[in-house]
């Protein structure tokens, strides 16, 4: 007669990716870590980030330029491949993202990080993502970029920024939510890589469907709503560009009232919640309670 026991199965871990378990292990002493950063250096690295998310923002919208005659679905999945450029910046180039941070809440949750440790960090790392995130609009801007492809890449630029402030508050959140829920799976996913290969392996599939599937991502949005908004002032090209939207619904106070505020809340609660704090859950609550 034999009796169950607790010990997880044997998985190798010398060349493999990391087990669940030490993923865990791993996200709370990085949350504890990122805790512990300086501001200034946080601040930085956060406008590196969004930098990086722009980067990749304003390669999808090309990607989606134009496209008229590909199934809504290739053009989606080509988009999100091409948005997965910002992720893979930040994960091997090294930055900081508020989404991928609402990780942190492990560290929290395991008494190694304070609630102003916490909110500090994410405080910081926000507003350097957002002046990463719009200075890259306004270069991208000025370098009229949006009057390429014969000018389908603005029309697509107003097409998308129109888009998002068109949502309700409760449909923003969720959007939010399922979001960074797989934002942070692809971050939980590098936590376990043994190489720049796996890592970027790792990021593509969860960011390349959340792309696809239209959720909102609060740094994203930093970028294309502020580059549509910016486009939308330039009333020459606007008026004499065929194809372009209606903007009547597209301003500064929709993209901070509309989305930027409930898709943030939607953000933590999809990374911080949804992942973290169920991984944290299952993997250190017994050692914390301890």
């Amino acid at each position: 007669m034999t009796t169950a026991t607790q010990e997880p199965p044997f998985t190798p871990t010398a060349l493999d990716a990391l087990p669940p378990p030490d993923v865990a292990r791993k996200a709370e002493r990085v949350g504890a870590f990122k805790a512990a950063m300086p501001a200034l250096d946080l601040f930085v690295l956060g406008v590196l980030a969004g930098a990086f998310i722009a980067l990749g923002a304003a390669f999808a919208t090309t990607v989606g330029s134009g496209a008229a005659d590909v199934p809504y679905g290739v053009t989606r999945l080509l988009v999100g491949l091409a948005f997965t450029l910002g992720l893979i910046l930040v994960v091997v180039a090294g930055a900081e993202l508020f989404t991928g941070n609402n990780l942190i809440v492990m560290a929290w949750a395991s008494r190694r990080v304070s609630t102003l440790g916490l909110l500090r960090n994410w405080a910081l790392v926000y507003a350097g993502n957002f002046a990463g995130a719009f200075g890259t609009a306004v270069l991208v801007w000025l370098a009229k970029e949006y009057t390429f492809g014969k000018g389908s890449v603005g029309v697509t630029a107003l097409t998308i920024a129109s888009t998002k402030v068109s949502y309700g508050f409760g449909q923003a959140v969720v959007l939010g939510a399922l979001c960074n829920a797989l934002v942070c799976l692809a971050v939980w996913l590098t936590y376990g890589a043994r190489s720049t290969a796996d890592k970027i392996l790792a990021v593509i599939p969860p960011i390349a469907a959340f792309v696809a599937l239209g959720f909102e991502h609060s740094v994203a949005n930093m970028y294309f709503i502020p580059f549509g908004l910016l486009v939308k002032s330039e009333g020459a090209w606007t008026s004499s560009t065929p194809g372009v939207p209606d903007v009547t619904g597209l301003t500064w106070g929709r993209f901070l009232v509309d989305n930027l505020v409930p898709v943030t809340i939607g953000n933590v609660i999809g990374g911080g919640l949804m992942v973290g704090a169920v991984y944290w859950f299952v993997y250190l609550r017994r050692r914390s309670e301890a």
